[in-house]
């Protein structure tokens, strides 16, 4: 049997799981921006997060601050979970969120 890590390693199939934090996949911490400010991003994507752009700033806080990042974190949930989502006709709930039903 493998380890707890095996999870996060195989590639090849769809269903399995990524960390997108290769250092503390298992801790919700700032090591994710950590990783980004270190040019050590997963994906392509988020490391254009920190590449000489507008988020750069956000990214060397939220790496070097814990307690900010838990803080905006936190609002954003917050925020999100007032938003009202679309329903009926006005939008769909999908049976498969990487594509429309």
């Amino acid at each position: 049997m493998g380890s707890a890590d095996d999870q996060f390693l195989s590639t090849d199939d769809d269903d399995k799981l990524s960390s997108l934090d290769n250092t503390s996949h298992v801790i919700f911490d700032n090591n994710y921006y950590k990783n980004l400010v270190e040019k050590k991003g997963l994906l392509h994507s988020d490391q254009q997060l920190f590449s000489g752009g507008s988020t750069d700033s956000l990214v060397t806080t939220y790496s070097e601050d814990a307690d900010q990042f838990y803080n905006d974190f936190a609002k954003a949930m917050i925020k999100m979970g007032q938003l009202s989502p679309l329903t009926g006709t006005n939008g769909q709930i999908r049976t498969n969120c990487r594509k429309p039903n």
